[in-house]
Formats: structure tokens, sequence, C-alpha cells
């Protein structure tokens, strides 16, 4: 199975692991899961670590090396992407979701097959079969 983590989650994997769930270690123990990380939470953690070093405590670029390192492929954003925003369905009465990151890194894994791993229960108002909560 195809794997993309949510950017919350790839910052705890790789720099504060005590922060994992049990549901979320069992998860990235899986041999046989494929695990992707995405030039959109490139961008996010950019962003954060530029506007306030305190809050988001490494950069872009450490971000990336140590993705690499931890062995996750990286997914790029492309067209089919951006066009799956369209389809994103969101539950019966159910508010906005205004965070262009998390939008943009569930159409992805929408887009491509893939489940989409995250801690964040503001993704709960998605009715998308391919969000799973840790």
């Amino acid at each position: 199975m195809e794997v993309l983590l949510d950017t919350h989650l790839l910052l705890w994997t790789l720099i504060e692991p005590h922060k994992l769930s049990a549901k979320a270690k069992l998860i990235l123990e899986n041999p046989h899961y494929v695990f992707y990380y995405s030039t959109v939470s490139v961008w996010e953690v950019a962003i954060k670590h530029a506007k306030n070093p305190g809050n988001m405590s490494i950069s872009g670029a450490l971000f990336i090396q140590y993705c690499e390192q931890a062995g996750f492929k990286k997914l790029e954003l492309d067209d089919r992407h951006v066009i799956a925003l369209e389809s994103l369905q969101l539950k019966e009465n159910a508010q906005e979701h205004k965070d262009p990151f998390d939008k943009i890194l569930l159409s992805q894994a929408k887009a491509d097959g893939m489940t989409f791993v995250t801690h964040d229960d503001k993704f709960a108002i998605f009715d998308e079969p391919n969000v799973f909560f840790v």
C-alpha cells in the first residue's frame, strides 16, 4: 500500500517520535507500506520556518534531507493533484476546511490512489475513503 503522510506526522516521525500514537507507530513499522512525503509538505515547513523558526525548528532543506534519510519517497505536485481538489467531498453540513496545504495533500493522495494518514481531526469533515486517522 502506498501511504502519503500528513506534514505533522512526518515532523513527529523525523524529530519528535515520542508524539506518535501507538497506531501511527504500527503503520510506520509495516514493511509492506511505501511511504511518501509531498513537496507540499516541504513548502509548508519552509514557509513556517521562514516566518517563525522558533515554532518550526527545521528548514525546508533539512526536512527534505530527513525525509530522504528515512527512506520516504517524494511525491511532486502535479496538475492532476490540483484538478483533484475539485472532487474532494465534504460530509453533509460540514464547514469548509480552509487550510490549503491540507486540501492539496488530500487531493494528491486521492488522485494517486494513496492512503492519506493523519492525526489531524480537521480531516473528519471530508467524505473521502482514503483518509486514515492515527
